[in-house]
C-alpha cells in the first residue's frame, strides 16, 4: 500500500480537461496542478480559459489552453493535438463541459434539447475520439463527468437525463473496446456543488437549496476539490483495476432517487415561471 500511495504521483503527467475553464472541471484541473501535472484545457471562451490558465499557473507547474466548442470535432482535435505536441502524451483525459436548464419536455424546442446532447454526450464522444490518438498506451484514465440524471429520471430534465446516461454506456462501451490498449474508462457522478453554475440554475433560491441539501445523507453540498480528489484517485495506480464505473461523489443523494433534488428543481421552475 505504500508504494501504492508513493507512486500517485502526477508530476511530468499531461492532463488534459475539457469544459475546464470554470466549475467543477476548472477545480479537478487546479487538483491535478497542484500535484504537480502539466495540465492543458480547452472551453469555449477565449476569456475564461486564459483566466483559468493563469489559474492553474498559479500553482507552480505548466498550463496551457485552447479555445474549442466540443460540439466540433475538428476543433477538439486542433486542441488535443496542441496539447500533445506542448506536453508530451496524454496521460489524463476528462470531457467535462456540459449544458443544463430547467424545463419540462413540452417546454424546451427540438434544438434545446439537441443543444444539451450535443454538448454532454456528442462532446464526450468527441473529446474520446479525438484524444485516442495521443492518450499515453498503455496506462491512460480517461474520466467523463456524468450526473445524477444519469440514474434516476427527474422531471424538468429530459435533455440531460438523455445525455447523461448516454455519457455512462459510452463510458462502459469503450472501456470494453479500450481495454485491451491499457486504456481505462470511467465516470464521476457529482452530488450537489458548490459554487457552480449548474446548482445556481437547478437550485436558485434559498428554499431550493435546503431542498436539495436535505436530499442528501451528509447534509451539505460538495466541493470542486472534492471531485478533484476523485478524479486524482480514478486516475492513479491505486484504481489500476477500475474502469467502466460510474463513482457517485454526492454525499449518498443518488441512494434516495431523484427526492428532494426533483423537488427542488420543481421549486425553481414554477418560481422562475410565475417571475415571467
Amino acid at each position: 500500500m505504500k508504494d501504492l500511495l508513493s507512486s500517485a504521483d502526477f508530476a511530468g503527467k499531461c492532463v488534459f480537461v475539457a469544459g475546464g475553464s470554470s466549475g467543477i472541471n476548472l477545480g479537478i484541473a487546479e487538483r491535478f496542478a497542484e500535484q504537480g501535472a502539466k495540465v492543458a484545457l480547452c472551453s469555449r471562451s477565449p476569456d475564461r480559459v486564459a483566466a483559468a490558465v493563469e489559474t492553474l499557473k498559479g500553482h507552480g507547474g505548466e498550463a496551457m489552453g485552447m479555445a474549442a466548442d466540443v460540439r466540433h470535432y475538428d476543433e477538439v482535435a486542433a486542441a488535443l493535438k496542441a496539447a500533445a505536441e506542448a506536453f508530451g502524451p496524454i496521460d489524463v483525459l476528462i470531457s467535462g463541459a456540459a449544458g443544463n436548464f430547467v424545463a419540462p419536455a413540452l417546454g424546451m424546442s427540438a434544438n434545446a434539447f439537441k443543444t444539451v446532447v450535443d454538448i454532454d454526450l456528442l462532446g464526450t464522444f468527441n473529446v474520446f475520439r479525438a484524444g485516442y490518438g495521443h492518450l499515453s498506451r498503455p496506462g491512460a484514465s480517461l474520466i467523463a463527468i456524468s450526473a445524477p440524471q444519469a440514474l434516476h429520471a427527474y422531471a424538468f430534465q429530459a435533455h440531460v437525463c438523455a445525455a447523461k446516461a448516454g455519457i455512462d454506456m459510452l463510458v462502459r462501451t469503450l472501456a470494453v473496446e479500450w481495454g485491451p490498449d491499457g486504456i481505462r474508462v470511467n465516470s464521476i457522478i457529482p452530488g450537489p456543488i458548490e459554487d457552480t453554475e449548474g446548482m445556481a440554475r437547478l437550485a436558485p433560491t434559498p428554499e431550493a437549496r435546503q431542498r436539495a441539501i436535505d436530499g442528501v445523507p451528509l447534509r451539505r453540498y460538495g466541493t470542486k476539490s472534492e471531485i478533484g480528489d476523485a478524479a486524482l484517485f480514478l486516475s492513479s495506480p491505486m484504481a489500476a483495476y477500475i474502469t467502466g464505473a460510474q463513482l457517485p461523489v454526492d454525499g449518498g443523494a443518488t441512494l434516495s432517487g431523484a427526492g428532494r433534488m426533483g423537488e427542488a428543481m420543481e421549486l425553481a421552475f414554477k418560481e422562475a415561471k410565475a417571475a415571467r
